[in-house]
């Protein structure tokens, strides 16, 4: 069956040079970019209650900028996240620093495993790697901005409706998904092939 396969992709290979190495980056770039997915969903559920209730009640938000959408009124930042309440006025675990921290945790090792896959698997790069990683680094801390921002429009909004393991599939599918579509062209900039080491 392998050797069926290989048969049939290295005709398919040699007829569409091109289009096969798309096709090839694209899927490893989505295999390994949903391994790290996962691995973040697991950080952004299960890493705030191990920092416990203090956290979750810290609130840390930067910029501070009030808002109301659907009735339910938030302050929005592109750093930090709501303190989230039940009914009751309890804190919940799922908000606050704790969020931030598990939040930001989890985005970074992801970004850490899937560096090395990307660049070596993927794009098979022989780019310099330090120069590579500061340009990973800059555009992991722009595209977080990018979805925090995003995210704090409507996270208030689903808590306040949804439980959280819920809304932590929603950011895991939202972030990873804007994510993806912009780190791929990313990494084709970042990533050369047939570049010396």
């Amino acid at each position: 069956m392998k050797e069926k396969w290989m048969k049939i992709w290295g005709g398919f290979e040699e007829k569409h040079p091109k289009l096969a190495k798309w096709l090839y980056q694209i899927f490893y770039f989505f295999i390994f970019s949903m391994g790290v997915t996962i691995l973040q969903y697991l950080f952004f559920t299960f890493m705030p209650y191990a920092l416990g209730e203090g956290l979750a009640a810290t609130e840390f938000m930067w910029p501070q900028i009030h808002m109301e959408l659907f009735g339910v009124p938030f302050t929005w930042s592109l750093l930090g996240y709501n303190v989230a309440y039940d009914a009751a006025g309890n804190v919940l675990i799922g908000g606050g620093l704790g969020y931030f921290i598990s939040y930001e945790v989890g985005s970074f090792i992801a970004q850490c495993i899937n560096f090395p896959l990307q660049r070596n698997i993927t794009f098979k790069s022989k780019g310099n790697p330090v120069f590579q990683a500061i340009w990973y680094f800059i555009a992991w801390i722009v595209i977080s901005l990018i979805c925090n921002g995003f995210n704090n429009l409507w996270m208030p909004i689903a808590a306040a409706y949804v439980a959280p393991a819920v809304y932590n599939i929603l950011v895991t599918i939202i972030t990873g998904g804007v994510s993806m579509v912009i780190f791929f062209f990313v990494f084709k900039i970042i990533f050369p092939e047939g570049e010396k080491k």
